[in-house]
């Protein structure tokens, strides 16, 4: 196989590592909506990252981590309900990302790349990136494992544990953010969240721990990039929706197997 189809493999595969078990976490605490408005925010990284003249890269991350905080702020104080307010935040955000790409008249801007996005382009760098947030991301994971699963069950007894809860679950949030911004180009922006919700709910129905459901649905997530990437190789494909695809077929196939 050529050189860029090893690339996206690698990268694919990278990304799986990080979506197994922080989609768990996702499907445990319903984030899903949570997920999609980081992603909608996305958007509006790649419109500002254009008008700037900076690497889309860095301001989708930077906005990823704003919207993440200024969510967890609104929350808190309770004016709109939960849904009403990610729903205003995901298409505003969205929105604007669009007008200020509309701005860009002599700008060259794959729309489909963006919203569906663009693994067999990933390049050395990407690769490298995709490295070292898996080491950083994994390990700071690792470390706030039983504390941010004590909150998940029940945020008050993890109080009465001494567990600090609105801490973890902003760095959570935020490891969360960065965690949809580096996926964005594998999967696209409207398909990011599905990368961590169909491998961890695939592997709900199996798992008997919560460790051993993070790592079967790594292990599906690993299953879904190989074969939505062969699928795209052989029928030719789009490469990220052939990925969510997949992953879906191995969501089905759980449901056939009995739950333990």
């Amino acid at each position: 196989m050529d050189d860029f189809v090893w690339r996206a493999l690698a990268a694919g595969l990278g990304v799986a590592l990080l979506a197994g078990p922080f989609g768990c976490f996702v499907v445990w605490r319903r984030m899903a909506y949570f997920g999609e408005t980081l992603a909608h925010a996305a958007f509006l990284g790649i419109g500002l990252g254009l008008l700037l003249s900076l690497w889309p890269a860095l301001t989708v991350t930077l906005i990823s981590l704003g919207v993440a905080l200024l969510l967890m702020f609104l929350q808190k104080r309770h004016e709109l309900a939960s849904d009403t307010l990610l729903g205003v935040l995901a298409h505003g955000s969205l929105a604007l990302g669009l007008v200020l790409l509309s701005f860009q008249e002599d700008a060259r801007v794959d729309l489909f790349g963006y919203l569906f996005g663009d693994i067999l382009s990933v390049n050395r760098t990407d690769l490298g990136w995709i490295a070292l947030a898996d080491v950083l991301l994994l390990g700071a994971l690792a470390a706030l494992w039983r504390p941010l699963l004590s909150a998940t069950v029940s945020a008050d007894i993890a109080r009465v544990e001494g567990v600090p809860v609105e801490r973890v679950q902003l760095i959570f949030t935020l490891l969360l953010a960065l965690v949809i911004a580096l996926a964005m180009k594998l999967v696209g922006i409207l398909l990011i969240t599905s990368l961590l919700i169909i491998p961890a709910a695939a592997a709900r129905r199996m798992a008997r721990s919560p460790e051993s459901m993070a790592a079967m649905a790594t292990g599906f997530g690993l299953l879904a990039v190989g074969g939505g990437l062969g699928a795209s190789l052989q029928w030719d494909t789009p490469a990220g929706p052939s990925v969510v695809l997949a992953a879906v077929l191995v969501f089905v196939a759980t449901r056939l197997v009995p739950a333990r």
